[in-house]
């Protein structure tokens, strides 16, 4: 029996392996992937993000202990910073969910982001297939929530929770720098801290705000289309007039359990949201395109490198040659290119 045969079946040493060797970058893992693609696309997938500290791993192990209550099988994907040094995860999530280590209904992966500036690896949306092969209802994708990580995580999410704490003003500016866009559902964790209030305050004024600067009028999900394309350089489409979704704005204390029953019953709301629109479709759609240009980009750039050094050298002689101004980076790119479009 083959690995993609095994995932098929739900067997969680085949969909460990299989990880692994997406994680490692190894050709096998891809012929495995296109067997098991025709029997992907079932699975909900939720994006928690938010900044360090804001207790993301508290709310997902949350999340995961009320989903198996309603009888849900869950996939957790916690993505960990990469080290600088030995190139691998620091794997703390994961550490922190062990309560449900022994629940066969629950499988949880850690993946490192590998240095990607978006917080995420391209490995991520692979995985996401793994689990969602293996008959996942739910797939929780926590990230480290730096950088661009809203964006990425939105990109693949069909709901993106977005998490913020009282008291952190950087939280509130990060928002305004981009991730009130992407939010499907805001949750302001450890609400019982001073400044819990404030903070949905500062939240629904910007929301408030989004509002009245559009011209003309669009809904939440066609804008999030907008922000994933034009963030990937992608054409951006025409917007469609669905009856819009207003970002929740929810208390949690997600150490006492608190508010998580209304998470979830807001995450189901905009299910239902997706689903009765057809934005669910057009956001996979999206979602496709995305992961294809990534797809797409890789194999391009491996052919680049590849020629690269059969015809000037290794990348690291090239690149000390740019240094000391003996070769024209934009000019070797530019031959590079048309080379490969022959």
């Amino acid at each position: 029996m083959s690995i993609s045969e095994r995932v098929l079946a739900g067997d969680i040493r085949a969909a460990s392996r299989l990880m692994r060797d997406i994680d490692d970058g190894r050709p096998a893992a891809t012929r495995e992937l296109q067997a098991l693609f025709p029997r992907t696309g079932k699975a909900y997938v939720v994006g928690i993000t938010g900044s360090p500290g804001a207790g993301k791993s508290t709310l997902t192990d949350r999340l995961i202990a009320l989903y198996r209550k309603q009888g849900k099988t869950v996939g957790v994907l916690a993505v960990d910073p990469t080290s600088p040094f030995s190139g691998g995860a620091i794997l703390g999530d994961r550490i922190r969910m062990q309560d449900h280590a022994t629940d066969p209904g629950v499988f949880i992966r850690s993946l490192a982001t590998r240095g990607n500036l978006g917080g995420l690896s391209r490995a991520t949306g692979d995985c996401i297939r793994v689990m969602d092969a293996m008959g996942r209802d739910v797939i929780l994708v926590e990230t480290v929530g730096v950088g661009q990580d809203e964006i990425d995580i939105a990109q693949m999410a069909h709901t993106t929770l977005v998490v913020v704490v009282p008291g952190m003003g950087d939280d509130i500016q990060a928002i305004k720098a981009g991730i009130l866009e992407v939010a499907d559902v805001f949750v302001v964790n450890k609400a019982d801290l001073d400044g819990a209030d404030r903070a949905v305050r500062e939240l629904r004024s910007m929301l408030e705000l989004r509002h009245a600067i559009k011209a003309p009028p669009m809904d939440h999900d066609a804008h999030h289309r907008m922000v994933m394309a034009k963030a990937h350089g992608l054409p951006v489409e025409a917007p469609v007039q669905d009856p819009e979704w207003e970002p929740p704005i929810l208390k949690v204390v997600a150490s006492r359990d608190k508010g998580v029953d209304e998470l979830v019953a807001a995450v189901e709301r905009h299910r239902v949201h997706l689903e009765s629109t057809g934005e669910r479709k057009a956001r996979e759609q999206a979602r496709a395109q995305m992961q294809f240009v990534a797809i797409l980009r890789e194999r391009l750039l491996k052919s680049a490198l590849a020629r690269l050094e059969r015809e000037r050298g290794h990348l690291a002689e090239v690149a000390g040659r740019i240094a000391d101004r003996t070769a024209d980076p934009y000019a070797l790119a530019d031959e590079l290119a048309s080379q490969l479009a022959e």
